[in-house]
C-alpha cells in the first residue's frame, strides 16, 4: 500500500504489540510502499478482525476514561492522540484521549 507517516506508525504499533511479524517501508521511486508481514499462530492469522471506528464522515473522539476495552484486553484499540498514535493501554496509562481510529482482535 502507499506509505504515509500515519500508516507507518500504525504498523509500528501493531508490531510492538505482536499483532504483525514486521513491516518495511520500500522505495519505489515515487512515494514509497508499505509492506506488512502478517503473523500466524498454528496456521491461523493472529489478527481475526479489524474494525475502523472513526471515518471521514463521522469522527469518534473519546476521553481517557471512555477508551473501550477490546475483548476484555485480548484485543487492541488504536488512538490518534496529541502525543501521537497510541494503543489503548498506553493512552490509559498516559491519561490522554483522542480519536478512536480502529479496534482489532
Amino acid at each position: 500500500m502507499p506509505v504515509s507517516k500515519f500508516k507507518a506508525e500504525i504498523a509500528r504499533l501493531l508490531r510492538d504489540n505482536h499483532f504483525i511479524q514486521d513491516f518495511a517501508v520500500l522505495d519505489d521511486g515515487r512515494h514509497g510502499l508499505l509492506r506488512i508481514y502478517l503473523k500466524y499462530h498454528k496456521d491461523r492469522p493472529v489478527i481475526h478482525e479489524v474494525q475502523r471506528v472513526s471515518k471521514p464522515g463521522l469522527r469518534r473522539y473519546v476521553r481517557a476514561r471512555e477508551i473501550p476495552r477490546v475483548k476484555n484486553g485480548l484485543g487492541m484499540a488504536i488512538l490518534s492522540t496529541p502525543r501521537g498514535v497510541m494503543s489503548d493501554r498506553d493512552a490509559r496509562r498516559a491519561r490522554v484521549g483522542g480519536e478512536l481510529v480502529a479496534v482489532l482482535w
